[in-house]
């Protein structure tokens, strides 16, 4: 299956290719980036192997995830989509195309993420036969909670995810949403 290419008035979002490879790794080793999703620095094996799945995800489930170019400087600034990463979590949440998104530290603050999130959701609700998708964060992550309920996602249950705090979140297609 091709990936899509969506654009927002800033971004692009295209499938990755291997040559993203050093900007992923510089993205995935700075702490404020990993502090709320893995609380350490990815190497680069790690890194080259969510690259492979973000691939993956496309080809087996139809959906993944997308790199974030800035339109303006076709930098890479970011990663966002959706997977199943057949994670032991809440059993609501299983099966059900969970939403993720990092951006680099110098594009924080700036609506990235928003912008981002909205252009994904758009295409899953026209695209996914899933009506629903979730999205877990840290409850010490304002910026992601904002974007999360900016975007039409709502608490359901608190729990624990590698042994740290997590809030769960649902949203179905066509909830309201700031869009």
């Amino acid at each position: 299956m091709p990936i899509p290419v969506l654009e927002t008035p800033r971004l692009r979002l295209r499938g990755h290719r291997s040559a993203d490879l050093p900007d992923c790794v510089a993205m995935w080793s700075d702490l404020n980036v990993t502090r709320f999703i893995t609380g350490r620095a990815s190497t680069e094996q790690q890194t080259w192997i969510r690259l492979l799945s973000y691939v993956g995800h496309w080809a087996l489930q139809g959906f993944g995830y997308w790199a974030i170019e800035e339109k303006e400087s076709n930098d890479f600034v970011g990663e966002a989509g959706l997977a199943d990463f057949k994670r032991d979590v809440h059993a609501s949440a299983r099966n059900v195309p969970e939403l993720g998104f990092a951006l680099v530290s110098r594009v924080h603050a700036k609506g990235y993420a928003t912008e981002c999130v909205r252009a994904v959701l758009s295409w899953a609700d026209a695209n996914l036969r899933s009506t629903r998708t979730v999205a877990l964060a840290s409850p010490q992550n304002p910026a992601s909670l904002r974007v999360l309920a900016k975007c039409g996602y709502e608490a359901f249950d608190r729990g624990v995810y590698n042994d740290q705090p997590v809030v769960f979140f649902v949203r179905d297609a066509g909830s309201p949403s700031a869009f």
